[in-house]
């Protein structure tokens, strides 16, 4: 039931530090960043110099000196080639590794903060955009050491071993080269961002709205098609496909100009070197043939590593784009409205040990509302549910029964009284009280697998006897026996089974984690009346037998001779 949901805590922008915060834990810690840099280098360093070992090879050879002076070239030859791939492949190999283990930890990082907001504080979140905050978002990440960091690195660090090699040959070469590097590398940084930073940065805002009506249109298929919406949903998702597609193809025409303005750059340096060099061949101190065709060869290559840097700088806007996206898909800060998921210290141990295994639960006064949201969802609720008692709570639509049920597994925080044996909840750990009330949604989640897999994680050790007895009592066990039994698979979201079917498997989970107080919200609401009314006798009948409480929250009316006593939520606080 999602009536009385009102607030949202999703930001819009993160704050400078949490963005810088998250890239941090994206780069690799030095020691394990270092290997990957230092073989990136050398095989960058390795091919410039394979050119250059090659064209003195040939311009000495054509001069037919003897083969002993050509001896350590040709071995220097053969050294480049294979260096260059084998410092490539372990390039590739370290980097990718470090950047993978440290993804690992960005994403626990990542789900860590989003933990102690699940569910109620995600409630204004929306689930596709989230979806690609958590994997689009946090997989560019890796982009920052494996696309950003490591090539501005090498790319700068070649550039100046390469200027300096080529000035102690020619040094009017050299400051060539220098001048080209710099004039090429601001021109083309200049271009890309004219032409391709917005589109950049907005990449990654674009495949979250693309993710989300992907989603939506997904999910309500049916009910879309039914009422004749669906050709709109799809104009609407063709729409967003096409801006993401015209911002992917600006950004590639930024990519394009870039790397015309390098290459231009490229040949003037090789132009600007035969410029300075052929003068020099000539001249009293002037550098021989082979030299001249090192000064001459080597910008080319030295331009095809250096291209990195602007290619860089525009992978850094997406993944700064990315890393504000990831930063802000959660609050730093826990909501008020949310409960802190602090544990129980030594100091609570003897407070936790006055609860006994069937506690007394009261609430005196009880209020709570969402996340951002000014005003109560729920107020004044007050009511004593002991062991054995079966308690209807009812009220008008939007009265916050829901809220309420969230309240009392502490996903919300609250105002008033909520004792367990006597023990203010909020002086123990929401896992603690978790440990003693349960609940059973309105819509149970079911996870795409088998049946026992569904029910196993209520309680691991149960053996299939145990599933099978279970499912027997909550009134599936031939059910489960014609499916096929407990490997019997029920879809995505429990797509193969009905909403009653759907409600039974929950409420033997919660049999099966022997909760002492259990809360079942609108159970009758996806299946038919008559449905309705076996599933809630079932759950009730099955609530007496065990000695445990239920609270069963339902705006349909329920028997007399199955419950101990009513309890109606005033309509909607304002």
């Amino acid at each position: 039931m999602s009536d009385d949901r009102t607030g949202a805590t999703q930001r819009a922008v993160a704050a400078p530090d949490e963005v810088r915060a998250v890239l941090r834990l994206a780069q690799p810690p030095a020691r394990r960043f270092a290997p990957g840099l230092a073989a990136g280098v050398l095989s960058a360093f390795f091919a410039v110099a394979l050119l250059a070992s090659s064209a003195w090879l040939i311009t000495r050879a054509a001069e037919q000196p003897p083969i002993m002076f050509l001896s350590m070239a040709v071995v220097g030859v053969r050294a480049f080639a294979l260096g260059r791939s084998a410092f490539r492949y372990l390039e590739r190999l370290a980097s990718h590794d470090a950047a993978f283990r440290q993804l690992a930890d960005l994403r626990l990082g990542v789900f860590a903060r989003i933990l102690p907001l699940a569910p109620a504080g995600l409630g204004g979140t929306s689930r596709g955009d989230l979806l690609s905050r958590l994997v689009r978002d946090v997989d560019d990440l890796q982009d920052f050491p494996l696309r950003v960091v490591q090539p501005l690195a090498t790319a700068g660090i070649l550039a100046i071993v390469s200027v300096v090699g080529v000035w102690l040959v020619l040094p009017a070469a050299g400051v060539t080269l220098a001048l080209a590097l710099l004039a090429g590398g601001l021109l083309a940084t200049i271009a890309s961002t004219v032409l391709s930073a917005r589109s950049e940065r907005q990449l990654a805002p674009l495949r979250g709205t693309l993710a989300d009506e992907v989603l939506e249109v997904v999910e309500n298929l049916d009910v879309l098609t039914a009422f004749g919406a669906l050709d709109a949903r799809l104009a609407t998702l063709a729409a967003a496909d096409d801006r993401l597609r015209r911002a992917s193809l600006r950004r590639s025409l930024g990519v394009g100009v870039q790397g015309a303005v390098l290459s231009l750059f490229a040949g003037l340096a090789t132009v600007g070197a035969l410029w300075v060099g052929i003068p020099a061949l000539s001249g009293p101190a002037g550098i021989s043939g082979p030299g001249f065709a090192v000064v001459v060869l080597v910008p080319m290559a030295v331009f095809e590593v250096f291209a990195m840097i602007p290619l860089a700088l525009g992978v850094w806007r997406q993944v700064r784009s990315s890393a504000q996206r990831v930063a802000s898909a959660v609050p730093t800060v826990v909501p008020a409205e949310i409960p802190e998921e602090a544990a129980v210290g030594a100091t609570d141990a003897a407070v936790v040990a006055a609860i006994g295994a069937r506690p007394v639960l009261e609430l005196t006064d009880v209020g709570a509302r969402w996340p951002g949201s000014p005003t109560p969802a729920v107020s004044g609720v007050t009511l004593r549910l002991a062991p054995g008692d079966r308690v209807h709570l009812a009220g008008p639509s939007g009265a916050g029964k829901t809220t309420l049920a969230q309240t009392l597994v502490r996903f919300l925080d609250y105002t008033g009284s909520y004792r367990l044996d006597g023990v203010e909840a909020r002086t123990l750990a929401p896992a603690e009280v978790r440990s003693r009330v349960g609940l059973c949604e309105q819509r149970p989640w079911l996870f795409d697998d088998s049946i026992r897999q569904n029910l196993l994680f209520a309680r691991e050790t149960a053996t299939d006897e145990d599933l099978l007895n279970v499912l027997d009592r909550v009134g599936l066990g031939e059910w489960a026996n014609r499916r096929g039994g407990l490997d019997a698979r029920v879809g995505e979201r429990g797509a193969l089974v009905s909403g009653g079917q759907a409600q039974r498997i929950a409420l033997a989970r919660a049999l099966l984690a022997d909760f002492p107080v259990l809360i079942v919200d609108e159970p009758t609401a996806n299946v038919d009346e008559a449905q309705g009314d076996r599933l809630v006798r079932d759950i009730l009948v099955t609530a007496r037998e065990d000695g445990r409480a239920v609270l069963l929250i339902s705006h349909t009316p329920v028997p007399d001779d199955l419950i101990t006593a009513r309890v109606v939520v005033p309509g909607p606080a304002h």
